[in-house]
């Protein structure tokens, strides 16, 4: 005997969704039922760049309207993770909104650190709305060549 299934006109959706997530680095999550990815925990979240040189790796966050008080830089367990608030403007009661595009609340990105790196050494700065933050690479150590004498 054959069981029926229910048919769920967004099953194909959700499982585009799931695939679309792994394809980004996002981690799928559930709550309440529903199945979200980790990014969507903040209320928005910053573009960032992450470049590499010889010496370090460089992450550059875009955080405009932003003080350097509202930021927040760790390392734990090889995971960076920044975070912050902008916060919301007062309302001006005499003003009337036609459209509020700009995202406000807190934010949280989290990077795993490479192999390579040394987190003790990170640094941030904080300028003109632009984070940096510099994650030092380790010293390698480089095979020393022996010369065999003839004897």
């Amino acid at each position: 005997m054959n069981a029926l299934t229910r048919w769920d006109p967004f099953r194909e959706l959700d499982e585009l969704q799931k695939r679309f997530s792994t394809l980004l680095g996002r981690t799928p999550v559930k709550t309440n039922g529903e199945q979200q990815e980790a990014l969507t925990v903040a209320e928005w979240a910053p573009v960032v760049d992450i470049v590499e040189d010889d010496n370090q790796y460089v992450i550059t966050a875009e955080l405009p309207g932003l003080q350097k008080e509202d930021i927040k830089v760790g390392i734990q367990n090889d995971v960076l993770t920044m975070s912050g608030e902008r916060k919301y403007e007062k309302e001006e009661k005499d003003k009337k909104f036609h459209r509020v595009e700009r995202a406000y609340g807190s934010f949280s990105r989290r990077f795993t650190i490479p192999e390579n790196s040394d987190g003790e050494k990170v640094s941030a700065e904080f300028k003109d709305g632009i984070l940096h933050v510099h994650l030092p690479k380790t010293e390698t150590v480089k095979p020393k060549q022996i010369e065999v004498a003839v004897g």
